[in-house]
């Protein structure tokens, strides 16, 4: 199962369940009570999302059909399986890792929600000790139990065998009414008061979204109550079935991707990573730590973006081109176009990469592939060229060997069988980059063969022989010229491609700092509305004095929002110029000497030009 969870790629709605739990509550949640709605498969997120109901360490795990994952806690009281379940510390350290790993939390509870149901939750008043968001993890202070609202799941409280009406001072109320009167803190000093309105403070503080179900008994008959477990599906009560239709619904319908945090969406394989970060620091002793998590995860998926992107690359190139590819401009065009593809590809899959190094090793790993097919492309070029000049040669070498050339004017025949070798080798399709190189070098291998002709030659005077050598001399300097000209032009053309993709990798980081930024003053602008709204209702319910202390917490966040806006514009700068550098360091020098080295070049054929 683990095995599964982790090699999946695709974004989880995690639900955790704690508190009693049954058979056919499984079977409710896989849909075997009741259909899921016929949206239920996209839910109101991401397409193709499975949905993971996953609690803590302590739980069983079981395959759901359709992609549907369940860990559930064992019912706190229950008879532990092992020497390390069943004590008070190891059910909290379950608990915090139901919250920790999910993105809805279902906590279910017997009767009513009364005194002792709030009391059974206690669990949720250790959170403060037991969870940290930022380093060190060894700070002893809850302080940043404040940021908690903005990575914890939602929170739905499941009622079993509800005994009473939907009632409040005699007019009907909503279950979810229902439920935040439960949660109304009570008046008084008395610490048993103060105490039993911890669990409620925390739950209204730490989780905005809640949500109330409550189910009539499954059955009404004593004898099957008493087998519970064994009843099958048809003798259910229908009240109950419509209550597990409703909850199902819901759950599917409103079930949310599981993030850490600054709108940081976690996969199966993010999942497992976390749970393996969070587990190994409770089993180290230590608390553990959002922040240090999220890197951890940020490390793993990161890499893994690097890697996604790198194969999109190579496939894509290797669909594309058809090698030798008639120019390098044609080769260069697609690398520009796939290389597009593979950063947007790791910017989609990557995060908090704040030093640049991943989109470093992604830029020099693209670099290294690009050099990997020009040199492929080259190979492919020279291969060909060679091969059909060794072809189209044969005639010319048959007459050389032959004598043809070394009779009076065979000077003159072997210029005529040389020119409609070139004419044909010119017609030659796809012959790719290297065509005039590889002609270059083989007529410069033709040129003792042209010399001693020419010397044979009894056509020619010796000053005649002088001003035909000194002909040859200056068509192979022009073609030597023509062959750097070429190369002149690749390097402009290699260059260029490097500054497009500059600018590339600039504009869609830009891009996706721009998205994060938005996204992180979205979720801090909710949780200040939520610490607003809930500062109003301790006003509204007489608790002048926690009132105030918030007004501390809502203040920093005011300031942390100002902050995310004010601080942008130097983060995008710094951005840049990481970036930058990187491309600097990839160059011979810089790109200013490299520059100066082209120029130098430019120059220098035009005093060639222009002494001939």
């Amino acid at each position: 199962m683990r095995g599964e969870l982790c090699s999946t790629e695709l974004l989880l709605w995690v639900t955790a369940s704690h508190g009693i739990w049954t058979q056919h509550d499984e079977s409710c949640l896989s849909g075997g009570k009741t259909e899921q709605p016929d949206d239920s498969k996209s839910g109101s997120t991401e397409d193709s999302q499975p949905d993971i109901s996953a609690c803590g360490g302590g739980g069983h795990c079981r395959a759901i059909s359709d992609g549907k994952v369940l860990l559930d806690e064992p019912p706190v009281g229950t008879e532990p399986c092992d020497e390390h379940q069943g004590d008070s510390k190891s059910d909290s350290w379950t608990f915090t890792l139901a919250v920790l790993l999910s993105s809805c939390f279902v906590y279910n509870s017997m009767s009513t929600i009364n005194h002792q149901a709030l009391e059974q939750l206690h669990y949720v008043t250790e959170l403060t000790n037991l969870i940290r968001t930022k380093s060190p993890c060894s700070s002893d202070d809850g302080e940043d139990s404040a940021d908690f609202v903005s990575f914890f799941p939602d929170f739905v409280w499941i009622v079993r065998d509800f005994m009473l009406e939907l009632e409040f001072d005699g007019h009907p109320i909503t279950e979810d009414e229902y439920l935040e009167n439960a949660l109304r803190l009570i008046p008084g000093k008395d610490p048993q008061i103060q105490n039993s309105n911890m669990p409620r403070e925390m739950i209204r503080s730490f989780f905005p979204k809640r949500k109330c179900f409550v189910f009539d008994r499954p059955v009404t008959s004593r004898k099957l109550l008493v087998h519970m477990e064994d009843v099958p599906d048809n003798q259910l009560d229908e009240s109950f079935q419509m209550q597990c239709k409703d909850f199902c619904s819901y759950i599917f319908t409103h079930a949310k991707s599981k993030t850490v945090g600054e709108g940081i969406t976690v996969n199966g394989a993010g999942l497992g990573t976390l749970a393996v970060a969070y587990v190994d620091t409770i089993n180290s002793g230590a608390v553990p730590c959002l922040e240090n998590a999220v890197m951890t995860l940020a490390e793993r998926e990161n890499s893994e973006a690097v890697k996604k992107a790198v194969a999109h690359y190579r496939k894509q190139m290797a669909q594309r081109m058809t090698l030798p590819t008639d120019t390098l401009q044609g080769l260069l065009d697609v690398h520009v176009a796939c290389e597009r593809e593979a950063i947007a590809v790791f910017m989609e899959h990557s995060f908090k990469d704040d030093k640049r190094e991943f989109q470093k090793k992604l830029v020099v790993t693209i670099q290294i592939k690009k050099e990997e097919f020009l040199l492929q492309n080259e190979e492919a070029s020279v291969k060909y060229c060679q091969a059909e000049l060794q072809k189209l040669s044969e005639p010319l070498m048959e007459s050389f060997m032959e004598g043809t050339f070394f009779a009076p004017g065979g000077h003159k025949f072997y210029l005529e069988a040389r020119d409609k070798l070139e004419q044909n080798y010119m017609q030659l399709p796809r012959k790719g980059v290297k065509a005039n190189e590889v002609l270059q070098s083989f007529l410069q291998s033709q040129a003792e063969m042209e010399e001693a002709i020419l010397q044979a030659d009894k056509a020619f005077a010796d000053a005649e022989k002088a001003v035909a050598a000194e002909r040859a001399q200056k068509e192979a300097a022009q073609r030597e010229q023509e062959l750097l000209k070429e190369k002149l032009k690749e390097q402009e053309q290699k260059l260029e491609v490097q500054e497009r993709s500059l600018k590339e990798n600039l504009a869609q980081l830009e891009e996706k700092m721009d998205r994060e930024r938005e996204d992180l003053l979205r979720q801090q602008e909710w949780v200040l509305e939520h610490k607003l709204k809930m500062q109003e209702e301790l006003l509204t319910e007489g608790f002048e004095k926690k009132f105030e202390a918030l007004t501390s917490e809502i203040n920093k966040l005011k300031e942390d929002i100002e902050r995310t806006r004010n601080n942008y514009p130097s983060m995008i700068a710094q951005a840049i110029d990481s970036v930058r550098t990187i491309y600097i360091e990839l160059q011979p020098g810089s790109h200013s000497v490299f520059r100066l080295w082209l120029k130098l070049l430019r120059e220098t054929f035009r005093r060639f030009e222009n002494s001939s």
